[in-house]
């Protein structure tokens, strides 16, 4: 039972490792795709 449950949290764990990568990978992309127009802009 125990192992069970710490293979669960380790499996969450992981997960929302990875989906705070992609969330920042993408806050980076629109952070550059705003300087790319803001750069055209002027």
């Amino acid at each position: 039972m125990t192992k069970t449950i710490v293979t669960a949290l380790l499996l969450t764990g992981s997960l929302l490792v990875a989906a705070c990568n992609t969330v920042e990978g993408a806050g980076k992309d629109v952070q550059s795709a705003g300087k790319a127009v803001e750069k055209s802009a002027n």
